[in-house]
C-alpha cells in the first residue's frame, strides 16, 4: 500500500473493512485474543506513516454516512469513516454546514480530527474544536463515550488522537446553518500583506496567502459570508483551478523535476500566472480545491506573533540556499484551543506549510526550515513530515503527559501502537 503523495509504502498482513461498529469492535477483540496490532486508515492523505503496519489494518471507507441530525441544536452524529466532500452535501441537504474548514475535502473525518488538521480565520479553531462527543472502541475492546460533560479530560485527548486512543467510530459534530461564501483571489506584493496582516486577520472571516519562492509576490485568499449576491463560478475561475493549478502546474513541476535549474524560472512564472478571480457559493464548495498535483508537505504551528520572523528567515534562507523548489509556502491562522496535541493549544497561531513535489526528495527542504520553525516554539501539524520526538512533544505540550496517561489507560497493551507512534507516545 501507499500513501496519497507515494512517499510512504508498506504491506499490512490482512486488511478489514468493517461496515459497523459491532464488526470494528469484534474485530479490535479478535486482534487482543490473537496479539495482533492495529491501525486505521481514512483516505491515506497523511505524509507520517500513521496507519503503517504489517498486521491489521482497518479501512473505514464502508463505514460512511451520517447517523442522525439534531436540528434544534443544529448538531450532526455522522461515522468516523465519512469523506468530507460527502458531509459537506450531507449538511447542506439538511441546511447546515461546517463553521469552517480547510482546502482540501478527501480526508475522513476520523483522519481529519485525529492529526488537528484546520481551515484559516482567526475566529476558528481546527476542525477538531467543532466536535462536541465522541466515540470510540478502545484498546480492551470497549465502547467509550466522551464529551466536555462525559469523561471530559478524555475527551480533550480523543480530539486529537492520532488513532493512538482506540478507533473513533461516531463523531458529533456542532454546525451552523448553511452559509454561502464570495472568494476573492489576488496576486499581491508580499510586503503589503505583511505590513497588514493583523487587519486582514482581524476584519476578514478567512483569509490565507501564499509566498512564492524567488519572487515578491503573494497569492491571497480572502472569503466572507454573504446573503445577497447571487452564485457565480465563472470560466475563469474553472480555467485557474483545474488547468493552471492543475494541468499546467504539472507540467511545471515536471519540466523542475528533469531540469532544476529551471525551478527559479518555474516559481516567477507561477507567481506572474496568479489571476484576481471571485466565486460565490455554498461552503463547503468555496474551501475545497482540488489538487492533482502530488506533493509531500511539513506543516508548523508556530505563536502568529513571531509569524513575520519567520518568513524573514525563511526569505533569508532561500536567498541563501537557493533550494529548487517552487511551490508556493501557505500562511494560514488558527485560533487557541485547549485540546491536548492541538499544535493550537494555548495560543493563537499561525501555520506555516511547505510542499515539494512527489518526485523529488523534500528532507533536506524539510530540515533547514524545520529548524527555523523550531527555533520559534514550532510545533507540527501531525498529518504533515516532521522529526519531532516524545521529548521535544513533552516539552511542547503541557498536557502530554496527560494524554499519555488515557493511551495507556484505554490501550494499555499498546494495540494501537505502530513503531512511529511507539518512539512518540511512550
Amino acid at each position: 500500500m501507499k500513501n496519497w503523495s507515494t512517499y510512504h509504502h508498506w504491506t499490512p498482513a490482512e486488511i478489514a473493512s468493517p461496515r459497523s461498529e459491532e464488526e470494528i469492535q469484534q474485530l479490535i477483540r479478535q486482534a487482543i485474543e490473537q496479539k495482533k496490532k492495529v491501525r486505521i486508515i481514512g483516505s491515506a492523505h497523511s505524509f507520517m506513516p500513521l496507519w503503517t503496519t504489517d498486521q491489521l489494518l482497518i479501512n473505514l471507507d464502508q463505514y460512511q454516512g451520517l447517523v442522525s441530525i439534531d436540528q434544534e441544536q443544529q448538531q450532526a452524529t455522522v461515522r468516523a469513516g465519512t469523506k468530507l466532500y460527502t458531509l459537506g452535501e450531507t449538511l447542506f441537504a439538511h441546511g447546515l454546514a461546517m463553521k469552517n474548514l480547510g482546502d482540501i475535502d478527501r480526508q475522513s473525518l476520523g483522519g481529519t480530527i485525529g492529526t488537528g488538521t484546520h481551515g484559516t480565520g482567526l475566529q476558528f479553531g481546527s476542525i477538531s474544536t467543532q466536535v462536541v462527543k465522541l466515540r470510540m472502541v478502545n484498546g480492551l475492546g470497549e465502547l467509550v463515550e466522551c464529551s466536555p460533560t462525559q469523561n471530559v479530560s478524555l475527551f480533550k485527548a480523543a480530539q486529537v488522537s492520532l488513532g493512538a486512543l482506540g478507533i473513533i467510530t461516531e463523531i458529533t459534530l456542532q454546525c451552523v446553518p448553511a452559509y454561502r461564501l464570495a472568494l476573492q483571489n489576488l496576486k499581491e506584493p508580499l510586503d503589503t500583506v505583511l505590513q497588514e496582516l493583523e487587519d486582514r486577520y482581524r476584519e476578514q472571516r478567512n483569509f490565507e496567502f501564499y509566498w512564492f519562492p524567488y519572487t515578491t509576490s503573494a497569492w491571497t485568499k480572502t472569503s466572507n459570508i454573504v446573503t445577497d449576491q447571487a452564485d457565480k463560478i465563472s470560466w475563469l475561475n474553472h480555467f485557474t483551478e483545474y488547468f493552471l493549478e492543475n494541468y499546467a502546474f504539472k507540467v511545471f513541476c515536471e519540466a523542475a523535476y528533469y531540469f532544476p535549474a529551471l525551478n527559479e524560472s518555474v516559481a516567477k512564472l507561477s507567481a506572474a500566472s496568479i489571476a484576481p478571480v471571485r466565486k460565490v457559493f455554498a461552503s463547503h464548495k468555496v474551501y475545497a480545491t482540488q489538487r492533482l498535483v502530488k506533493f509531500n508537505e511539513m506543516e508548523y504551528s508556530i505563536p502568529i506573533a513571531a509569524q513575520r520572523e519567520v518568513l524573514a528567515d525563511i526569505r533569508s534562507l532561500f536567498e541563501r540556499k537557493r533550494f529548487p523548489i517552487h511551490f508556493p509556502i501557505e500562511n494560514r491562522v488558527v485560533r487557541q484551543d485547549d485540546i491536548y496535541l492541538s499544535p493550537a493549544q494555548g495560543r493563537d497561531s499561525a501555520y506555516i506549510a511547505c510542499h515539494a513535489y512527489a518526485k523529488k526528495d523534500p528532507l533536506p527542504y524539510f530540515a533547514a526550515l524545520e529548524e527555523i520553525f523550531q527555533a520559534y516554539e514550532g510545533r507540527p501539524h501531525w498529518g504533515k513530515m516532521n522529526t519531532f520526538t516524545s521529548e521535544q512533544a513533552a516539552e511542547a505540550y503541557p498536557y502530554f503527559s496527560d494524554f499519555r496517561g488515557h493511551r495507556k489507560e484505554q490501550d494499555p497493551e499498546g494495540l494501537f501502537l505502530n513503531d512511529y507512534l511507539a518512539k512518540l507516545l511512550t
